[in-house]
């Protein structure tokens, strides 16, 4: 064949089969290192996919941004991170590239462009849309690549991710590296679709098809779709057709092929036949293709000799990168001591906790153009469904308020997205309760990324949601308290104020925190309870419980709601002469245990109290902390009063007796005195 009838440019085509070479090396040392058991880590091979993450490498830079998978090994090397730093991380050394923190199912290179890799198959599309976002609102032409296997296509992020690129008309490539295995599973095993870039034509956007194992056809398609998204002209989505010769897992041939497929699979591996095109068509010599071979070779052997030299990342690591402050991290016996904010001065005004939520925001995106709204019905003139931003679209615009289809994954995946590029989302979930529908993206995604990256990125986000309970009418999915959830998942930080001037305060802090923060805001109290807030901006510090009432004979802590009724609570049993001190937490992640601890060892008694089931409840991890700290120290041990063990009932009757009340706290504070 003559150069002229290749249908790319010689020296692409060279340079596309460097890339194969490195990726070849690469996967060829790592299975021998294996099966030698000169190192040991888990490893998904992509062995037959290299032609595809070669060739984008000759149509992008470091400056577009990608997303990939566990598999996506040989889209690292194409992307140009540094290979003695990728076999570090996987390897778990100190010189990883995210401080063998990550390994390589989670490497975030953003010298390279590499964001995000995840190990949740699909839940790395949602995520793509926001660093899409980011470059679309900056006026970049960034282009973000988000690869997943065809496995991933039977994934509802994958489809909420691809709805709303194509309703926001994002500069995302969807790209599907069919290899025809879904894991262990066959195509025709897993879905009856004829094929997966269709389904691109029914959300409204291109969908392609390509040979994702001939770099000539493969280069021409991918330039044209590059160009396509590049020049604003929205998402593609692209079916790269190629196949996975390695087994989903381990070292060797794809076990469940038969011998016929994985023969042919074999005979159409695009680094075999682009060797034999290169000399085919006289553009390189076998001399030349040789020694590219054993330079890549060479690069990877030093790579692997100097990562097997690294040091172990050491156990002082462990709560380094869980948040940015190390001190946020509950850890048994240190219980720092955080600034309160001082008092409050200026004019005030008497708002209700929806308005002061409003106004935090107005304020944070007066102050950051790059602060945006996203959630369901967001925008004017509703305001969201409690109303907390009415009038922020009319004045800010439809790109800094941005109301999302019902999708809560594809929601909190572009926050995390932007805010991992520097932008400050503020997500809405209306309702807590659908926490467990992008739970995935929120602690696998959201929390882990600093820690996974060993701080190489993060994600700064802002995730309001309002909850219920013990308010009537809502039933057993709209009514739960489940901060227990969040406060369990190391990276995220969880506010729950229960006042106006603390929601105003708290959630500006917030919004200009360097690690994500979950804020709850009480249905009960966003129109029911007003109070004197100061205009303009001010702070109220994460981590810094405060003293709502001094007393000397119990400690009664709370937050949110719950906390006005303890308040009750203590008036009540002050008409029997006992005096209770009642603690507002305000922050439950990081919690304040200095001011709890230094209340209870006043008065001796304590009591926690929320709304959330009693049963592993956060009260038991308070009641625990207190027991073991001042053991001796007591009048009676710390106890805990929550909701019972049941879903929040319809029944007004059931609802009302299955929470705490002023009536019901009382009667355990006098018990508790007693004791």
């Amino acid at each position: 064949m003559s150069q002229g009838n290749l249908g790319i440019e010689p020296e692409v085509l060279k340079a596309i089969y460097g890339q194969m070479a490195r990726i070849r090396a690469v996967d060829k040392a790592i299975q021998a290192g294996l099966s030698a058991g000169k190192f040991m880590f888990t490893y998904w091979p992509m062995t037959g996919q290299e032609c595809i993450p070669a060739t984008i490498s000759q149509l992008t830079t470091e400056r577009d941004y990608m997303v990939t998978t566990y598999r996506g090994i040989h889209d690292q090397v194409a992307k140009g991170v540094d290979l003695y730093g990728m076999f570090a991380e996987a390897l778990g050394r100190e010189d990883g590239v995210n401080k063998g923190k990550g390994g390589s199912p989670h490497i975030s290179d953003p010298k390279s462009g590499s964001m995000v890799t995840t190990a949740i198959v699909g839940a790395g599309a949602p995520i793509a849309n926001g660093l899409a976002i980011s470059a679309k609102e900056r006026g970049e032409d960034r282009v973000t690549i988000v690869n997943f296997g065809d496995g991933a296509t039977s994934i509802g992020a994958v489809h909420e991710a691809m709805n709303l690129a194509g309703a926001w008309q994002l500069p995302v490539i969807f790209m599907c590296q069919n290899n025809q295995w879904g894991e262990y599973t066959r195509i025709p095993t897993y879905t009856n679709s004829p094929n997966f870039f269709g389904r691109a034509e029914a959300l409204g956007f291109k969908g392609v098809q390509l040979d994702g194992n001939d770099p000539a056809a493969f280069y021409k398609g991918m330039k044209e779709v590059v160009d396509h998204v590049r020049a604003g002209k929205g998402p593609v989505f692209v079916e790269a057709i190629t196949y996975r010769i390695g087994p989903h897992a381990g070292v060797g041939d794809n076990y469940n092929a038969t011998k016929e497929e994985l023969a042919a699979g074999k005979e159409r591996a695009p680094l075999e036949k682009t060797r034999a095109l290169l000399l085919e068509a006289g553009i390189s010599t076998e001399e030349e293709l040789t020694a590219l071979e054993a330079a890549a070779k060479a690069e990877v052997e030093d790579a692997i000799a100097r990562a097997l030299e690294s040091k172990p990342t050491p156990p002082s690591e462990t709560i380094v990168d869980v948040f940015a402050d190390p001190d946020s991290v509950p850890q048994r016996g240190h219980f720092p001591v955080r600034e309160a904010e001082g008092e409050l001065s200026g004019d005030t005004e008497s708002i209700s906790m929806a308005i002061a939520v409003r106004d935090a925001q107005h304020i944070a995106m007066t102050n950051n153009k790059e602060v945006f709204i996203l959630g369901e019905d967001v925008g004017d003139p509703q305001g969201g469904v409690f109303g907390t931003n009415k009038g922020l679209q009319t004045e800010f615009g439809d790109r800094r308020v941005r109301p999302t289809p019902i999708a809560e994954t594809a929601i909190i995946g572009a926050a995390i997205g932007s805010s991992i590029a520097g932008m400050k989302p503020i997500a809405e979930i209306m309702f807590v309760d659908f926490l467990g529908v992008c739970l995935d993206q929120i602690a696998n995604h959201a929390a882990k990324q600093r820690y996974m990256s060993g701080s190489a990125t993060h994600a700064p986000l802002t995730i309001r949601m309002q909850l219920g309970g013990g308010m009537g009418g809502f039933g057993a999915q709209h009514s739960q308290s489940l901060e227990a959830w969040l406060t369990h998942t190391p990276g995220i930080k969880v506010a729950y104020p229960s006042n106006p001037v603390d929601a105003k305060g708290m959630l500006l802090s917030a919004i200009d925190d360097p690690d994500p923060v979950v804020m709850l805001e009480s249905m009960m109290l966003l129109y029911t309870l007003k109070g004197d807030v100061p205009k303009g901006e001010y702070k109220i510090p994460l981590g810094v419980a405060k003293v709502r009432r001094p007393g000397k004979d119990l400690t009664l802590i709370s937050y949110g709601y719950m906390l006005n009724h303890c308040l009750a609570a203590a008036e009540e049993v002050a008409k029997d002469g006992i005096d209770v001190e009642v603690i507002d937490l305000r922050s439950l992640v990081p919690i304040d245990y200095h001011r709890v601890l230094d209340s209870v060892k006043k008065t001796g008694r304590a009591l926690v109290v929320h709304a959330a089931v009693e049963f592993c409840g956060l009260g038991a991890e308070i009641c625990s902390t207190i027991n073991e700290e001042l053991w001796g120290k007591l009048k009676a041990p710390a106890m805990r009063f929550g909701a019972d063990y049941a879903p929040m009932a319809y029944s007004n009757a059931i609802e009302f007796s299955q929470v705490p009340t002023p009536p019901s706290i009382a009667a355990r504070i006098r018990a508790a005195v007693k004791s």
